[in-house]
């Protein structure tokens, strides 16, 4: 029983050497990985530094991880499918357009931190 994606994919061009496919498989399970550490690291923040910075900003700090973990396990699926698209149509591969907004993300959410650890120092 395939689902209707899979269907639809493995009609498109040939199928490509299985190790790009397990490389892209690979890379899927990468951002999936990344996904499931920043949603972790937003309940940590948020159930177990009670006695860090003001509640309201920890809580934001932590909503915007968990927030971010999710959009990222979002894109994670649909990047593979753009990826094994082209890998069986022999295009490009797709750049990825969602990396720079994690990068970005998670620089600023760092920042954020660092304001929560040093306003609970004080």
């Amino acid at each position: 029983m395939n689902p209707h994606w899979a269907q639809r994919l493995r009609s498109t061009g040939t199928e490509p050497d299985p190790r790009f496919s397990f490389a892209n498989e690979r890379t899927f399970l990468a951002w999936i990985r990344t996904a499931v550490a920043l949603i972790a690291a937003g309940v940590a923040l948020e159930a177990f530094a009670d006695g860090l910075g003001r509640p309201g900003l920890r809580r934001g700090v932590a909503a915007a991880l968990v927030v971010l973990g999710a959009l990222v396990s979002g894109v994670a699926f649909r990047r593979w499918l753009r990826a094994e698209r082209a890998l069986r149509t022999s295009n490009p591969l797709p750049l990825p357009v969602f990396a720079p907004a994690i990068g970005y993300g998670i620089a600023v959410i760092s920042v954020l931190i660092l304001i929560v650890v040093l306003a609970g120092r004080g």
